[in-house]
């Protein structure tokens, strides 16, 4: 028994909402990289290369978006939805490699604080505020990992602004050059620290745990109801991208079936089912005393010439 979801809302809406933030946060970093150096503020170096991080993350979540989408193939029989779990895999990557090169040039800093030009720092904070707060509008609502990973992104970048503001505000009026460093070493942790998180929640999916313990369960217990079932076992919920899942389950019935029961227990499942929106599900009947053929003996003996009833 086989049944296909389709839960791909808005899928063209989320790349041209993902190309939008990719263009912004394109011209902006290079803005801040000059800004950054010709400010001497490695607050707001560190925000250029998060930016950086954020820009090539979101040209891969919008390649990778775009690529998502195409049909399934022989070949890649349940598409290309998992292309946007390796986005934001890479992303994460990225991320700690451009939050350990800020650490590097602003822990030295502590010990030589330098004076920023303040001036400036405050003209690219406001725009960093403005830029990030729109990419991060844009993207807000998004329902897959990879959007929803970058929306995280641009939120602290703009939070990263709004301190970076503060700082250079404080330091117009006050002598104190050490701000500049300190602020960047908390922002680069507190980014690593999120990051970090994401990258095990995306490893996760990877290696095909179960997307969501409670809707694991509930699952289980819609099929324990279903008439004449007995007990089930080989129960697999994984996802494809964070958002897309896949269900396979083996039910024993205990009374023997003909067709037309078979038809209105089919119906039940697809009924118990349908509140969980999954995108691919395969059922399969065990009739009282036949034996599982995925348990390991089985599988063993006779590895081929398995017929599907689907």
């Amino acid at each position: 028994m086989h049944q296909h979801g389709h839960h791909g809302h808005g899928q063209e809406t989320d790349t041209s909402r993902i190309g939008f933030a990719f263009w912004l946060n394109f011209f902006f970093t290079i803005i801040e990289f000059i800004g950054g150096w010709l400010t001497n503020s490695v607050a707001i170096m560190a925000d250029a290369v998060h930016d950086l991080g954020d820009t090539l993350s979101i040209g891969l979540a919008w390649y990778l978006g775009k690529l998502g989408h195409q049909k399934a193939t022989h070949k890649y029989t349940y598409g290309f939805k998992r292309l946007s779990l390796l986005g934001a895999m890479i992303n994460g990557v990225i991320l700690v490699a451009g939050s350990v090169w800020v650490l590097s040039e602003a822990i030295p800093r502590l010990l030589a604080p330098e004076m920023p030009m303040t001036e400036g720092m405050i003209g690219l904070a406001i725009l960093g505020v403005l830029v990030n707060g729109l990419a991060a509008y844009k993207l807000h609502g998004g329902h897959s990992m990879n959007e929803k990973v970058l929306n995280w992104h641009l939120i602290e970048d703009t939070m990263g602004w709004v301190a970076v503001l503060i700082v250079a505000i404080t330091l117009h009026f006050f002598h104190w050059p050490i701000l500049d460093p300190v602020l960047s070493i908390g922002f680069t942790l507190f980014i690593l620290f999120n990051v970090v998180r994401y990258v095990i929640q995306t490893m996760k999916l990877f290696l095909q745990g179960v997307p969501d313990d409670v809707e694991h369960k509930e699952i289980k217990q819609a099929l324990m109801s279903v008439e004449h079932v007995e007990e089930i076992h080989h129960v697999h919920l994984w996802s494809l991208d964070g958002e897309q899942h896949v269900l396979t389950a083996h039910l024993v019935l205990n009374v023997s079936v003909d067709a037309q029961t078979l038809k209105a227990l089919k119906k039940q499942v697809n009924d118990k089912l349908a509140p969980f929106h999954l995108s691919h599900t395969t059922i399969e009947f065990e009739l009282p005393g036949e034996p599982c053929r995925d348990e390991e003996d089985h599988l063993h003996s006779h590895p081929h010439n398995q017929p599907h009833v689907h």
